[in-house]
């Protein structure tokens, strides 16, 4: 089908949101942040979860939002890549989203339920071990599932990147399903932006030999990807780097509207009041190495963040997990989670939120009862609203 316009775009996104979200309940959880916090407030659970320390949370802590992170300067981590709902809010809510998408997982690989309660018990351990010592790297043993995606983000270069998200390896954004084209005043937009001194800084950074280059737009694109962020402004550009001998480089960047978080924060937490701002500002607390590459911008009235794009930042994509494997890593990705809290309280913080955590493990389960309890109730509910979804989405095709 042709390329769609500016004017044409709202529709198509919709049904691209509800096609993506009906192909898997996974899929269902992670594209559904209003529902989470919906149904987690007027879920009887919620009277149980606890206050924690106000710190930033990710906000959307599910499996998709945890990978291979590049620092700019090679080295990688294991760390929240996604920080469009981050608050300074409570990080038991990012334990419930991430307990929520590691059982959904485990249905969706047709593990029995004990599987589940022992991926909850390893949650909170893993977590408490990265409260223990932030700074230490002793994460327990690393899942097949994050070994494998840190293997393949140490071997990637730009060509990789340049045939996953562009088709190519020349520097031009082909247009089709993924890629549309911009008019004029996008365009002329996006050029101001880059030459933004903030912006021109961030892409100069990438090249430590030879900073006296002329930073200029090479091609761009609006971008139709995501789930929960389809809607939104999203823009991928080609930034030509040139030097007074001729030679070019290039670099990939994102532009993303930053809009109002769902998340709910904490009561008298203080956020910028600039969208992009505040996700810029979450990312360097919570995952230092995306933190590093993005920068706010201001864009057609509109607040957006904008990052390079490493070949080495990737996605955690499960297809299918066994049961030792999904243990495993319901263990790493809480220590993860946790290392990205734990930065940001002193020790004695650190030591009673810990507190708060093991007084209500109790019974046969070795978790908080609020977290197992929030993470069934939530279950149910997400299975019963996918279930609903699949068939107006029928109906409707």
């Amino acid at each position: 089908m042709p390329t769609p316009r500016p004017a044409e775009r709202g529709a198509i996104l919709e049904a691209k949101r509800k096609l993506k979200m009906a192909r898997s309940t996974h899929a269902y959880v992670r594209g559904n942040t209003v529902k989470f916090y919906e149904w987690l407030a007027e879920s009887r659970a919620s009277r149980h979860v606890p206050e924690g320390p106000a710190i930033w949370i990710c906000g959307d802590c599910h499996l998709g939002n945890l990978g291979p992170i590049n620092d700019g300067d090679g080295r990688i981590a294991i760390q929240i890549r996604d920080l469009d709902q981050a608050v300074i809010g409570n990080p038991a809510h990012d334990l419930i989203r991430l307990g929520l998408s590691l059982a959904t997982a485990a249905r969706g690989s047709d593990l029995p339920g004990v599987t589940t309660a022992h991926m909850i018990e390893e949650m909170v351990t893993g977590y408490a071990r990265a409260m223990r010592d932030p700074g230490g790297d002793d994460s327990g043993p690393e899942p097949e599932v994050v070994r494998s995606v840190r293997r393949r983000a140490l071997g990637r270069r730009w060509r990789h990147l340049a045939k996953e998200r562009l088709r190519t390896a020349e520097p031009t954004i082909p247009l089709g399903d993924k890629f549309w084209p911009l008019d004029g005043e996008e365009r002329g937009a996006l050029a101001t932006v880059l030459a933004e001194p903030d912006v021109t800084a961030l892409v100069l950074a990438l090249d430590d030999k030879d900073r006296d280059r002329a930073v200029r737009l090479v091609d761009a694109a609006y971008w139709m990807k995501g789930c929960s962020s389809l809607g939104l402004l999203r823009f991928a550009a080609i930034a030509g780097l040139k030097n007074a001998k001729g030679r070019s480089d290039y670099a990939l960047i994102d532009l993303k509207e930053a809009t109002a978080p769902i998340a709910p924060a904490a009561r008298g937490a203080t956020m910028p009041a600039d969208q992009a701002v505040r996700v810029v500002t979450a990312a360097r607390a919570l995952s230092p190495h995306l933190g590093s590459r993005m920068v706010a911008a201001r864009m057609l009235d509109r607040s957006l963040f904008v990052r390079e794009l490493s070949p080495q930042d990737l996605k955690l994509e499960v297809e299918q997990f066994s049961a030792g494997q999904a243990v495993k890593a319901a263990h790493y990705l809480a220590f993860v989670v946790g290392k990205a809290h734990a930065r940001q309280l002193s020790r004695d913080e650190r030591a009673d939120w810990t507190r708060v955590l093991d007084a209500d493990r109790r019974g046969a389960i070795d978790a908080p009862g609020w977290l197992w309890e929030s993470v069934v109730a939530l279950s149910g509910l997400h299975e019963a609203g996918y279930l609903n979804h699949c068939r107006q989405y029928a109906m409707g095709a």
